[in-house]
């Protein structure tokens, strides 16, 4: 029997394969999302997060020079604040003596071609440990009086050299009241990346004891997305396109492969994806027992959000992705 049609010749060997992949992933695809320390020299282990740390500024300005070598584009910077400087209503975050505000300022003026990306929420600064502020009555998470603090700490952080804001509270209306912000300090093409999607997700616990930033009460399912939900993810990024917003997130990732392709799908806007710390845990978790090759699922992973169709992909895998992708 003749069969004209072989599918398999497409793979018979990496150079064909390689020049037939639809998707193909870059160290210029990533940032690498980073947790910052006040002080100096100082460097604690993440217990749920093998290999990860968090880091004083001295600290990481050392492995950055070494990641940018390496072809690092970006980082995403999380503030660990100590319990001193928190309030109800986040007022450190846009305070300029805010070590979070310092380093990213001294970060640019000694990688002025590193993209920094911030956090924007309130769960770092309250006592609350919501990423809005907290009616002391009702326990209700208020929107509007959250936007006028997200709007201070976005303009904060464009002035410390911030080159992409990072709203990722989810509150109604805040893509378009910092980009009013903004635009009325004159920082006209500082570009924003919503949280678009960002659902109430079980796989954020690591994240929550690297920030020490856990609900003192309650949860966080008032504000952030049901599990269960894919269309009002759309309604969500069409709101947060008409308010200003450049880039698109969906996070988490691998749970959620379906929204960032239907994202893709119906949106012509720069996707993100962010590989969360949970999902992080768990391949890492594995790889430790030897069930899975840490290298192989990581990089398969990484694959499948730009197969999905993302752009940009924020993962704790990077500095490993550097070494990975380049050989």
């Amino acid at each position: 029997m003749h069969q004209y049609i072989r599918p398999r010749r497409l793979r018979k060997d990496g150079a064909i394969r390689d020049l037939v992949a639809e998707s193909s992933v870059t160290t210029d695809d990533l940032i690498y999302p980073v947790f910052l320390l006040p002080g100096s020299n100082s460097q604690e282990p993440i217990s749920s997060m093998p290999g990860q740390n968090r880091v004083s500024l001295d600290l990481l300005l050392k492995s950055l020079k070494t990641w940018t070598e390496k072809g690092l584009k970006g980082i995403c910077l999380f503030p660990v604040v100590p319990e001193k400087h928190k309030d109800s209503h986040g007022t450190y975050s846009y305070n300029p003596d805010n070590f979070y505000l310092k380093a990213m300022a001294e970060i640019k003026s000694k990688f002025p071609n590193l993209l920094i990306m911030t956090d924007v929420a309130l769960d770092p600064y309250s006592t609350d440990g919501h990423d809005g502020i907290v009616d002391s009555k009702t326990g209700e998470i208020l929107n509007d009086p959250t936007l006028e603090v997200l709007s201070k700490m976005s303009v904060a952080q464009a002035k410390a050299g911030a080159d992409i804001i990072g709203p990722s509270d989810m509150m109604d209306g805040r893509v378009l009241s910092i980009r009013e912000s903004l635009e009325e300090e004159g920082f006209h093409n500082t570009l924003i990346m919503s949280y678009t999607a960002k659902y109430a997700s079980a796989f954020y616990g690591p994240f929550r004891e690297a920030l020490d930033s856990a609900p003192k009460s309650g949860d966080k399912k008032t504000y952030q997305m049901d599990i269960r939900n894919s269309s009002e993810a759309l309604r969500e990024a069409e709101l947060d396109v008409s308010e200003g917003a450049d880039i698109l997130m969906v996070k988490p990732g691998m749970p959620y492969l379906d929204i960032l392709k239907l994202l893709h799908l119906e949106l012509e806007t720069p996707l993100s994806v962010y590989q969360v710390s949970g999902e992080y845990a768990m391949l890492k978790a594995a790889a430790e027992k030897g069930w899975l090759v840490e290298k192989d699922v990581a990089v398969e992973s990484i694959v499948a959000f730009k197969r999905a169709g993302a752009s940009i992909i924020l993962s704790y895998f990077t500095p490993s992705l550097l070494d990975w992708l380049s050989e």
